[in-house]
């Protein structure tokens, strides 16, 4: 047949008004099969501006396009399509992509150059800027959208057994509430139940005890399990979807007898993330092509990210520890000198040394005043990098942990469970097919088909749970990368702490050092003090 050619006749056909399954080129109808939405056959507006961006015409021509279009509540109908096709074709030849010429067209549409049809289908399930896929915060509003306090309170006694209360304050919701350890025992357990796509910090240990902060091991326990608590609540409370969730905000907020039936209580009227998120079941068109990529080099760097922060911790943790112990060896070894000068045994005359002895004991005791300060100054600096350093290391690798869990349930959970429904789906068809071929009564049959029916609907609710725990998968990813350059700041910490801790340290080490002149005074066969190094 002729090519088509505008520019005809008037008394050809008005092709505009007619456009329609037969009056458009089979390759108008692949690009929509390849790029509209499965859930309802449109065309979403993102991927259809995708698709413009891909023709590489001026935007000022791209917009006349879209001016030209029906855009009805964000998306395309399928002959929307193919009228924007056919002006995108008339464009890159050069003429103006109006529907007055569409009008004078005579035997078939023009066909767009959109490159490999293949390669369409990415442009639909491509993440675009303001897609609910991609997270836009940046590490310092994550920071900013919470700071909880968890403090120990003193000690009460139940009927059986001392427990241990916690304070805890959300400076966001400026409320202060009173928690015990089950309390977010109950309230991790809902989360995980909520939010089972997502990153749920884990909680410290349980463990039972004799009496709550009679033993040294037992107070270190409570101290620990209470930091562990409050890097928990925080990681909770700075989560873009726990945040504002009705089960967080009664944890923070209320100040009722029974906190935990009041948690049970809201999950029951909302269900998991699935059954509320408004997008859940259209995860998949959000998702990027190469997803299962992406998430597998995502966890395998992220795994190693979690060894290295690992070890990390622990040198920093070795540092604080000989901080410490450094202190404590400083205030011992000074509170021996005083012991030393602190002697009124009389020295006996056995040598000319007696009165060298006796000049020296009570300058010995006078050094242990600087020698406490030191160690005073040593303790700031563990305490300096146990809070500020080991502590900010604890926290991401909490965060970094629950992805790691996250990574597990999903393989475990989500994709073990659809391969038993496919498995069982399996079984039930050849039930079904033995059934027919046996010529079985029609009771047995239709109960088959029913049981197939409800299968297939399990496994259809099983895919698109499957998307959508894809779907949070990546964007967990994302807020992973989002707390990355938490390391800048760690180490920024780390490097003051020590300058700060050195200057301290310094400057009494040079206030001590002129008072060991009065050591040196006698020439009685003494060595002379050691010259101050060079500054």
């Amino acid at each position: 047949p002729p090519p088509w050619r505008c520019g005809g006749s008037h008394d050809s056909r008005a092709m505009e008004g007619e456009i329609n399954e037969g009056s458009v080129p089979p390759y108008y109808r692949e690009v929509y099969e390849a790029i509209c939405s499965k859930k309802d056959e449109r065309v979403q507006i993102d991927v259809f501006q995708r698709l413009l961006n891909k023709t590489d015409l001026p935007g000022s021509v791209q917009s006349q396009i879209s001016e030209q279009v029906d855009l009805k509540e964000g998306s395309l109908s399928k002959l929307s399509l193919y009228k924007a096709l056919a002006l995108i074709a008339l464009a890159q030849q050069g003429k103006n992509p109006s529907p007055a010429l569409l009008e004078n067209c005579i035997r078939e549409f023009p066909k767009p150059q959109l490159g490999d049809l293949k390669e369409l289908p990415g442009l639909r399930m491509q993440p675009a800027s303001g897609s609910p896929l991609v997270l836009s915060q940046s590490l310092a509003q994550l920071l900013e959208r919470d700071t909880v306090k968890v403090e120990l309170i003193p000690e009460k006694k139940g009927l059986f057994l001392k427990h241990v209360e916690y304070e805890v304050t959300s400076q966001r919701l400026k409320t202060s509430v009173y928690r015990r350890y089950s309390d977010f025992d109950v309230f991790h357990e809902l989360l995980l139940q909520r939010f089972a796509y997502r990153m749920v910090p884990a909680l410290p240990p349980k463990r039972m005890l004799k009496g709550v902060l009679t033993s040294n091991s037992d107070r270190d326990f409570i101290k620990g399990r209470c930091r562990a608590l409050r890097r928990f609540i925080n990681l909770v409370a700075r989560h873009p979807s726990f945040s504002e969730d009705e089960l967080v905000k009664i944890f923070l907020t209320f100040s009722g007898s029974d906190v935990q039936n009041k948690l049970r209580e809201a999950f029951k009227k909302t269900g998991d993330e699935f059954l509320t998120c408004r997008i859940s079941t259209q995860a998949k068109e959000y998702l990027p092509a190469d997803i299962q990529v992406q998430f597998s080099t995502s966890r395998e760097l992220i795994y190693k990210i979690l060894s290295s922060f690992h070890k990390l911790r622990d040198h920093a943790d070795r540092m604080a520890t000989r901080s410490a112990d450094n202190a404590t060896d400083l205030l011992l070894f000074g509170r021996e000198l005083s012991t030393l000068g602190s002697d009124a045994l009389p020295v006996p005359s056995l040598t000319s040394t007696n009165n060298t002895w006796a000049a020296l004991r009570p300058s010995l005791k006078g050094l242990s005043g600087e020698f406490a300060q030191l160690a005073d100054k040593a303790a700031q600096q563990g305490r300096r990098e146990a809070d500020n350093v080991v502590e900010k290391l604890n926290l991401f690798l909490d965060l970094l942990q629950s992805y790691k869990d996250l990574c597990e349930r999903h393989e475990r959970g989500v994709l073990h469970e659809h391969q038993r429904a496919l498995q069982k789906y399996s079984v039930m068809k050849r039930q079904m097919m033995s059934a027919t071929v046996q010529s079985r009564e029609p009771v047995t049959v239709e109960q088959l088909e029913s049981r197939i029916v409800q299968q297939e609907n399990a496994i259809l609710t099983m895919e698109l749970r499957n998307y959508f725990s894809l779907f949070c998968l990546h964007q967990e990813t994302q807020l992973i990368y989002t707390y990355l350059p938490i390391t800048a700041h760690i180490l920024a910490v780390f490097v003051s702490s020590h300058i700060q801790g050195h200057r301290e340290m310094s400057e009494v080490w040079n206030d001590l050092q002129p008072k060991l002149s009065c050591l040196f005074g006698g020439s009685n066969g003494v060595l002379p003090p050691p010259r101050r190094p060079p500054a």
